[in-house]
């Protein structure tokens, strides 16, 4: 079985991770993945203005994890999918399928709210899964579930309790969605919750699209594994 990260971030792109590139990919290349979706916070779009310059040199940071982990997982043997987690006040998305290009191209995605900007990602190819939607923290006011604007739902999330992913898991079969699982992983081996999610295929994925067209025809398993 081939296995697959669909969620973890890297600093210093995302403030909140404490592993860069080079340990995360390490850390999964000994832990036996074969590929991973780097899934870095995106730039704060809520309440925030950019000019067109400011906006291409935040991409350009964005970005710039990304390219290293490109280059280092091909050097170390661990193919590394572009993802990018787009957030409203808490409420957190996966977004998959879309090459950085198009990022830089839609410089319009700032004015949107959530919900049009959801269905503007789509409709332009993005597949969509509403990460750990029933998380629940002292910084989020309160939970927002985006049923009909989304494809999936991450109905197992490595740092979330079994309660929160098993009303994710709810969600996703009461609305007919397609299901995603990944860690979430801010610290590499280091992660607080000792354990780590893949989605395991019976094929190797290439690309993108091979993982959304996996999760369109349920391909792929979902796999914790304990980690010391």
């Amino acid at each position: 079985m081939y296995l697959y990260e669909t969620h973890f971030h890297t600093s210093p792109v995302s403030k909140c991770a404490k592993a860069d590139v080079y340990q995360s990919l390490d850390f999964y290349k000994k832990s036996g993945f074969d590929g991973v979706f780097l899934t870095n916070h995106f730039m704060t779009l809520d309440n925030k203005t950019y000019t067109k310059e400011e906006y291409e040199e935040n991409l350009y940071f964005y970005f710039s994890d990304y390219d290293k982990a490109v280059k280092y997982g091909k050097a170390i043997g661990v193919k590394v999918f572009l993802g990018v987690e787009i957030s409203h006040g808490g409420t957190d998305f996966l977004i998959y399928g879309l090459e950085k290009e198009w990022y830089f191209k839609h410089p319009e995605i700032i004015e949107m709210r959530m919900s049009k900007r959801l269905d503007f990602l789509a409709e332009n190819g993005a597949f969509i899964s509403q990460a750990h939607p029933y998380r629940d923290s002292s910084y989020i006011d309160h939970i927002r579930l985006y049923p009909n604007n989304i494809h999936a739902v991450e109905i197992i999330n490595g740092c979330r309790t079994d309660f929160e992913n098993k009303m994710a898991e709810n969600m996703a079969e009461a609305y007919s969605l397609y299901k995603t699982a990944g860690s979430d992983n801010h610290r590499a081996e280091n992660i607080q919750s000792k354990r780590i999610v893949a989605m395991t295929s019976k094929h190797p994925l290439d690309c993108e699209s091979d993982f959304i067209y996996a999760v369109k025809n349920s391909l792929l398993e979902i796999k914790i594994i304990n980690i010391e």
